[in-house]
């Protein structure tokens, strides 16, 4: 028996003997989430292109805790993706789907995972292999068709006033196109690692300033120190500036570098080969008015390797990051609809301007138009030219507000993305999304 087994197991135990217990069912929570994705991936320099429709469905049920100076609840997670059409029915690695033999795309995949979870005054705790976190040093991968989630064990805690504490330990992956759980890596690596662990807090200094500090470890892998600020200076009732720091120190850690578990460096310049060794920091200031927002920043990766993050050990192209294996986030704004900026020596400078037509009278539609450019990519090639590369995103989402289809939302991206060095490969990438969740407890 699996963990994720036994901890569906546990979670039925409490639910047969407290079921009846005021706040696990009257605060409980269900919903069905439909996604329906066309994905057209034009790779300019030659390679395969990707032109795929599907359909994911996701049902969610949120327990609310049983009375009682410790509270227990449960949470389940069922997710199926179906296959709607696409070129040759893929003979080349999906973002959407698993391959079946010959390469051919599934039918169909689905899984289906739990939470076990408890609440002590202002602390909570969950264990299971359906967890999504969100935090700067790792951030759950939600880009295609079904969210990516992880195994193992969560602590959140508030009991200071204006500080969240978050630790925890997780073992497993399940990615976005996979019916099965996998250990943890990185970029490039063979080898697997069952132990992440984090510890972190973020403290709400005043309403408009927040500081963050974060440790995690991939055993054999890499550690990694995170020190955020954000902070909102309101200039009057429709205009605000926000600046957001920040700061990444990573080591490498264990075996990191020994056959299988080398960090490939996003397919860049390192130092020593196979080794994690980087400094990342960026900035961004964001000028809102009214229904505008002005966003510029800056980003610089440090020369004696790549910025590492838990990619589960795809082999990722020179364009910082392989989506249709890995299918990874990290918290940067570089983290982009088609690249990742993110190789050694890099400097990006970034711009995004996002208009929120609530203003003129049409709430629920917003638009935004982003660029990126980097510069100083060091060579492979001791000696070798530095490399550039820049990227254009466009998008639109529309959300309706009232009527019988309230909540359906519509999301339409493109992405352009080109690169002057060799291996950079060039690609344009369009994506239509119909998003609709509906809520019945």
């Amino acid at each position: 028996m699996n963990k994720s087994t036994l901890a569906l197991a546990v979670a039925v135990g409490v639910m047969a003997q407290q079921a009846g217990a005021a706040g696990f069912i009257e605060d409980s929570k269900a919903s069905v989430s439909s996604r329906t994705m066309y994905f057209n991936a034009d790779n300019r320099d030659g390679g395969a292109d990707q032109r795929e429709t599907a359909q994911g469905f996701k049902f969610d049920y949120l327990s609310g805790f049983t009375q009682g100076v410790v509270g227990f609840g449960f949470d389940a997670q069922a997710l199926v993706g179906i296959y709607l059409g696409g070129d040759n029915k893929h003979t080349y690695p999906s973002s959407f789907f698993p391959s079946e033999s010959g390469n051919s795309a599934a039918d169909s995949w689905s899984r289906a995972n739990g939470n076990v979870k408890a609440r002590f005054s202002k602390t909570e705790a969950h264990y299971g292999g359906a967890l999504q976190p969100n935090m700067p040093i790792l951030v759950a991968n939600d880009s295609r068709l079904l969210p990516q989630t992880f195994e193992g064990g969560t602590i959140t805690s508030k009991e200071i006033d204006n500080v969240t504490f978050n630790v925890g330990q997780l073992e497993h992956a399940s990615g976005r196109a996979s019916s099965n759980s996998t250990g943890l890596s990185v970029a490039g690596a063979t080898q697997e690692s069952n132990q992440f662990r984090y510890a972190g807090a973020d403290w709400k200094v005043t309403k408009d300033l927040t500081l963050q500090a974060y440790h995690s470890n991939l055993e054999n892998f890499y550690k990694q120190t995170f020190l955020g600020l954000t902070h909102v200076f309101p200039i009057a009732a429709n205009q605000s500036f926000k600046t957001d720091l920040r700061y990444f120190d990573s080591s490498s850690d264990g075996k990191n570098g020994d056959a299988g578990y080398a960090f490939n460096n996003n397919g860049g310049y390192a130092k020593t080969a196979g080794e994690v060794d980087n400094k990342t920091w960026s900035a961004i200031f964001t000028y809102t008015l009214g229904g505008s927002a002005f966003l510029l920043g800056h980003q610089q990766v440090g020369d004696d390797g790549g910025f590492v993050y838990l990619n589960q050990g795809s082999v990722t192209n020179d364009g910082g990051r392989s989506e249709e294996a890995g299918g990874a986030s990290f918290y940067l704004f570089t983290d982009a609809m088609i690249n990742g900026f993110v190789r050694a020596g890099e400097n990006t400078t970034f711009g995004q301007y996002t208009y929120d037509f609530a203003s003129l009278g049409v709430p629920g539609l917003k638009a935004s138009a982003a660029y990126l450019r980097g510069d100083d990519i060091k060579s492979r090639t001791v000696g070798g030219p530095d490399a550039t590369e820049w990227e254009r995103d466009l998008r639109v989402d529309y959300v309706i507000q009232t009527g019988a289809l309230k909540g359906f939302g519509t999301t339409v991206r493109h992405g352009t993305y080109r690169g002057d060095a060799p291996n950079i490969a060039a690609a344009d990438q369009t994506r239509v999304i119909f998003n609709y969740t509906y809520s019945f407890m």
